[in-house]
């Protein structure tokens, strides 16, 4: 049995949506699906793989249920069990899966289909370009020296949606991908427009460009995510530093001087 057949049959059996450490508890407690290097399952392999298939299930942030369930709850005794406690190695073995599931190609999808699918939960998020030959030079230079597509992983201490949905690709309030991905392609803030602010530094683009970068934005690049809620800062750290992401400057050791240098002359601008 495969696992989103594993987590319908579940949905089924119980009758009502389950969030996905509920799920998650109760296969790994049955049975019906056993991961090949015998780990537990993880809620955020739920939350990916019911992602996975629209036509079987509903999700709603971190609850699951079957298309045309009713959100009725059904009683259940409850169970009172003692919770074992996580060993490090676990956690890292656990982190590692993380890192797979985030960065697995396939499971990218291409920016302009995700505006419903973000869930209001924390996680990483990564950004990828279909063809890094569309940026400008030196950009397009760099990502072929660096032999891959990745341009941005950032974190959503509290909601995706919000961070990385709303701020960081459709320019609804202050994001650092967005500002950074606009200066690399050309468009400046208006003349002037951060001078009466207490915040010197959040430039934004006029309406009519930012609707420009985030077209360029759906028609360029692919995206993905994963739930998570520990080590914000480590974790993040760590990937960057793993795979020198070309957008990302904090925390990166080959940061792009040339972008830094963008992004300055945006705020110059904006305090002009």
């Amino acid at each position: 049995m495969k696992l989103h057949e594993a987590i319908e049959k579940l949905l089924q059996q119980n009758g009502r949506p389950m969030t996905t450490s509920e799920i998650a508890y109760e296969l790994n407690k049955n049975k019906w699906y056993q991961k090949k290097d015998g780990s537990e399952i993880q809620p955020f392999q739920i939350h990916g793989r019911t992602r996975n298939y629209p036509q079987l299930f509903n999700r709603n942030g971190s609850t699951v249920s079957l298309i045309g369930q009713k959100n009725i709850k059904v009683s259940s005794p409850i169970i009172q069990t003692e919770k074992p406690k996580t060993k490090i190695t676990e956690v890292s073995k656990n982190l590692v899966l993380l890192e797979k599931v985030l960065m697995n190609e396939k499971n990218f999808k291409n920016a302009s289909d995700i505006d419903n699918l973000v869930p209001s939960n924390s996680g990483l998020y990564c950004i990828r370009i279909k063809n890094y030959k569309v940026f400008p030079e030196p950009f397009d230079r760099v990502l072929e020296e660096r032999k891959h597509n990745i341009i941005y992983i950032g974190i959503a201490s509290q909601n995706l949606k919000k961070r990385f949905l709303n701020q960081e690709l459709r320019a609804n309030g202050h994001g650092t991908f967005f500002r950074s991905i606009g200066a690399v392609l050309g468009f400046k803030p208006p003349k002037g427009s951060l001078k009466n602010r207490a915040n010197k530094k959040n430039y934004k683009f006029s309406t009519s460009d930012e609707s420009k970068i985030i077209e360029w934005i759906n028609k360029n690049l692919l995206v993905n995510w994963v739930e998570f809620n520990d080590d914000f800062e480590s974790l993040e750290t760590n990937l960057i530093q793993k795979y020198l992401p070309l957008i990302n400057i904090a925390k990166n050791p080959l940061s792009v001087k040339e972008l830094s240098d963008l992004r300055a002359e945006c705020v110059r601008i904006a305090n002009s």
